[in-house]
């Protein structure tokens, strides 16, 4: 299985410094979800895995939670992608769990799941905790410049992961990697 993990503020749709609150502030950035889509057409799994702390903060309920997920996942079946599932930390960092980003636990959950070797998966991110949390299980650290992407790569230039890969956006990564498997 080639399985792909995608942050999903600033990498998917707009992020926002006050939080992503509901399903009508969650707003798709442009050929997102038809990266997505593209990314499935060439034998990828897809999934996201996301910092969720203004669960923890009281910023939005669960249900506001699913019902942004329910806009992704439509958004990207109307693309013509399929995402595999949604896993996310509703911590804030004070919590000190292991499924926050940079830690690794949502990714260990998802190698665990899928049954694949974490070496061969590619996390795309906005930020360096994207990068960090699948640099520690050896995998493919990929960065986005959309979202706090052009941030990360002008503050934190030094800090990302050796082997890290820049991109544009997820439709410029996705278009890359299908021309590197073509």
């Amino acid at each position: 299985m080639k399985l792909i993990i995608l942050d999903r503020d600033g990498v998917i749709n707009r992020d926002r410094d006050d939080f992503v609150k509901s399903a009508d502030e969650w707003v798709v950035l442009p050929k997102s979800a038809d990266a997505i889509a593209f990314l499935n057409q060439c034998g990828y799994t897809v999934v996201v895995a996301t910092n969720q702390s203004g669960l923890g903060r009281g910023l939005f309920s669960m249900h506001d939670l699913n019902a942004m997920h329910v806009k992704m996942y439509r958004t990207v079946q109307q693309a013509g992608g399929e995402l595999a599932g949604v896993w996310f930390c509703p911590h804030t960092a004070e919590d000190g769990c292991d499924c926050r980003k940079p830690k690794s636990g949502m990714i260990e959950d998802i190698v665990a799941r899928f049954g694949v070797d974490p070496q061969a998966i590619y996390m795309v991110g906005d930020s360096l905790r994207d990068l960090q949390a699948i640099d520690a299980l050896g995998g493919h650290p990929v960065l986005v410049l959309t979202g706090k992407g052009k941030s990360t790569l002008s503050q934190q230039e030094d800090l990302l992961p050796p082997h890290t890969q820049v991109f544009e956006d997820l439709w410029s990564f996705a278009q890359n990697l299908g021309e590197v498997q073509a």
